[in-house]
Order: C-alpha cells, then sequence, then structure tokens
C-alpha cells in the first residue's frame, strides 16, 4: 500500500469542490491537508478498492463525513459501512481503523481543544 500525504494547506479565500481536491491512485490511499492548526486540521482523504488504514487510536475526537463512494469503518469492535453524506463522530481515544472494499473519499476533522471543560 502507498499512502501519500500534502500538508501544504489550500489556498485561503478560494472557492473548492471538495470531492475534486483530490483523486484516487491505483493502491493507495492519498491524504490532502484542508486546514492544519494546533487546535485541530481538517483533511481529505482517498482510498483505492483494496487499501486499509491500519487501526489506530487518536486522544481527539474526529469527525468523518463520506463524500465519494462508500466505507467500511469500525470503531471499538463495531463495523459500519457509511454511505456518500454520511458521518459519525469517532470518540477520543477509541480503537479505529477503515477499509475501503470500494473507493472512497473522506472528511476527517480533528478537535484538539475543549477538552479541559
Amino acid at each position: 500500500m502507498k499512502n501519500t500525504n500534502e500538508n501544504a494547506e489550500l489556498e485561503k479565500g478560494k472557492v473548492h469542490i471538495v470531492v475534486e481536491i483530490i483523486e484516487y491512485m491505483a493502491n493507495a490511499v492519498v491524504s490532502k491537508t484542508i486546514i492544519k492548526k494546533t487546535t485541530g486540521n481538517v483533511t481529505v482523504s482517498s482510498f483505492d478498492a483494496g487499501e486499509e488504514l491500519d487501526e489506530k487510536t487518536s486522544p481527539f475526537d474526529t469527525y468523518i463525513q463520506i463524500i465519494d463512494g462508500v466505507a467500511e469503518v469500525t470503531v471499538s469492535d463495531k463495523k459500519m459501512k457509511l454511505k456518500l453524506g454520511e458521518g459519525i463522530i469517532i470518540p477520543a481515544h477509541s480503537k479505529h481503523h477503515f477499509n475501503a472494499n470500494e473507493q472512497f473519499k473522506m472528511v476527517s476533522t480533528v478537535i484538539k481543544s475543549g477538552y479541559e471543560d
């Protein structure tokens, strides 16, 4: 599996079509940073069919929204299929991973502040 990630933010003040920010790449998971700050970030990713991301745990809540295709998402050992337009909040400290039975694109938003409340 090839996993590429471009960390440069998108141009500010310019209109973007989110599903067109990133293309599919054969045998790869590709990520593009939309905005990255110390308090959180927004990233768009594309998964080619058959690709997956290894299970991980984040110390922050993460909101995932599917913008193309269908994703298989496992959160705390609960497997779900998310379709175009659907989203889920992955709670902080939850084991999760993504599997692409077919191509899909998603937007991931991580909020790193507000946990003091």
